[in-house]
């Protein structure tokens, strides 16, 4: 009996090893049932460095510490971005008390321009194989600098970046270069000269490289424990993705396009209601994408003053001339309106497109008005000059009688005209006719 029921237990101990989750030990099962295991929360940023990706590195960083996570991770793929919202970015990781590393990722990713200087300031900054970092030098922001201001920006960012790199011990020379010359350099290249801690092929094997090293945050020094960590990642939310999607020029532009053209098609037609909402909606969303963008505001005036001048084409007979400066002003306004480097600058086609449509809707619109204008009336005592009648009466210089459009009307002619004669009428002053006898 002692025989079997030892059996019995071995198969019992056998059995429980044989259905523990593999990689597991009996020491982590009793860790994940105490939730001792700790917790690191990824967020993935394939964006331009804006307001909206700001944004939501802000909210994330603060849902890791109220949730005192072990570390968040951020994925980074990223050609840059504006100046502010990466300043902004950086002041919240250098006050945060979970530690953030920075992932440059996935294979064939960037970390240019702002994303180099969010990576050097990182806690612990990473790669993935075949990816970049570098070329940070500082872009006109809404126009051109000329060479004091361009200097001045020049030595402000590369100050930046050089306190950042020291304040983490990266190299700061080479920081410094990414700014002054914009070098740029692969991952092993950047391992190598110390700018950035690990190489990882994928966030499982960085958090095993990460595992143990100590780290300066806003609350101390702090060690870290994340080989085998539970990973929870943080997607980017429908309203967000909204948001980024507004916050691209070419959106915002055509928002604001399609939004004229609403308000338009509701002033010439009023009652029609339909095309007024849809342009005051879409008037709307365009002004939140201008106030998350680099505007320039003489392109903005520009564009604005085309709309004015293609408004009055419809109100005063100029011939084509309002609607020739509109076009003008269309085109060098949108071209100037986001002129902020390579991340926010409108796309030619997009401008060409809607400048084409619009030259091509108001010279339709002014081809008929100027049409209308020509074109002899058909109403009224004005649309009787020119029909043909019949004389009822002998007709002269004193008076007589004609037969027009059906009609008889009072009439004088500067010419003797004969009962029955064709006539051709010459003008009209209240109801009387002056007309001519018709040549046959």
């Amino acid at each position: 009996m002692l025989k079997r029921a030892s059996l019995l237990l071995l198969l019992l101990l056998g059995t429980g090893a044989f259905l523990a989750p593999a990689g597991s030990s009996p020491g982590a099962q009793e860790g994940r049932e105490r939730g001792d295991i700790p917790t690191v929360m990824v967020i993935t940023v394939e964006s331009v460095i804006g307001p909206v990706s700001a944004e939501f590195i802000t909210r994330k960083l603060e849902k890791a510490q109220r949730q005192g996570v072990e570390a968040l991770v951020m994925e980074l793929d990223t050609p840059g971005g504006l100046d502010t919202s990466m300043r902004s970015i950086i002041k919240e990781m250098n006050a945060s008390t979970v530690p953030v590393a920075v992932y440059v990722a996935p294979p064939g990713a960037r970390a240019a321009s702002a994303g180099t200087f969010i990576t050097i300031a990182a806690h612990v900054a990473a790669m993935a194989p075949r990816t970049n970092i570098g070329a940070a030098h500082p872009v006109a922001m809404g126009g051109k600098m000329d060479e004091t201001m361009a200097e001045k920006v020049a030595n402000d960012a590369a100050a930046y970046i050089r306190s950042l790199a020291e304040s983490r011990g990266r190299n700061a020379r080479w920081a410094e270069d990414a700014v002054r010359k914009s070098v740029s350099v692969t991952e092993e290249e950047a391992l190598k000269n110390n700018v950035i801690d690990f190489v990882a092929p994928d966030v499982q094997s960085l958090l095993a490289q990460m595992d143990g090293m100590t780290v300066e945050t806003a609350a101390g020094e702090k060690r870290l424990n994340t080989a085998g960590a539970h990973v929870v990642r943080e997607e980017m939310g429908f309203r967000y993705k909204v948001l980024d999607f507004l916050s691209n020029p070419n959106v915002a532009y055509m928002l604001m396009i399609l939004g004229f053209y609403g308000i338009f098609f509701e002033m010439v037609s009023p009652g029609t209601i339909f095309p007024g909402v849809v342009g005051a909606i879409s008037l709307i969303l365009a002004f939140y994408s201008l106030q998350t963008l680099p505007v320039n505001y003489a392109g903005l005036l520009l564009v604005l003053l085309a709309i004015v001048l293609f408004i009055l084409e419809t109100q005063v007979t100029s011939f084509g001339a309002l609607t020739i400066g509109g076009i003008i002003s269309m085109t060098i306004g949108s071209l100037m309106l986001f002129e902020a480097g390579p991340f926010f600058k409108l796309s030619l086609s997009v401008v060409v497109t809607a400048v084409a449509l619009t030259a091509g809707f108001f010279t339709i619109v002014i081809g008929l008005i100027i049409k209308a204008h020509k074109a002899r009336p058909s109403t009224g005592l004005e649309g009787l000059v020119g029909l043909r009648g019949k004389a009822v009466t002998d007709i002269t210089p004193r008076g007589g009688q004609v037969n027009v459009h059906g009609e008889i009307w009072s009439t004088v002619s500067d010419e003797h005209i004969a009962k029955g004669e064709p006539v051709t009428v010459e003008s009209a002053n209240g109801l009387k006719l002056k007309v001519r006898k018709t040549s046959t």
